[in-house]
């Protein structure tokens, strides 16, 4: 099968799933961390340290810290990765 075809079959069955038609195979959640817990309490580093490091503007980390807006996708395993584990960080923030 082409990637082509991959991807259309993808987005199709997205569309089943989005209108209710197909359950889907799996669904992936996160506990949403508590950000500003983590920056301040545990790795003890200024917003745009942790900005840097994850990759992201100062003003999403101030809209996560605020519960604007909720980490998601790559950015949410990696928080809950942290909390786990804050030596992560320490890795991250070398590279």
């Amino acid at each position: 099968m082409s990637i082509f075809n991959e991807l259309q079959a993808s987005l199709e069955e997205a569309v089943e799933i989005q209108h209710g038609r197909k359950e889907p195979a799996r669904v992936t959640r996160y506990e949403i961390a508590d950000v500003k817990a983590i920056r301040v309490d545990v790795l003890k580093v200024t917003q745009a340290e942790f900005a840097a490091t994850m990759g992201v503007s100062v003003d999403t980390i101030k809209s996560w810290e605020c519960k604007r807006r909720n980490p998601a996708g790559l950015a949410a395993k990696v928080l809950a990765t942290i909390q786990d584990d804050p030596k992560v960080y320490t890795a991250l923030a070398a590279h």
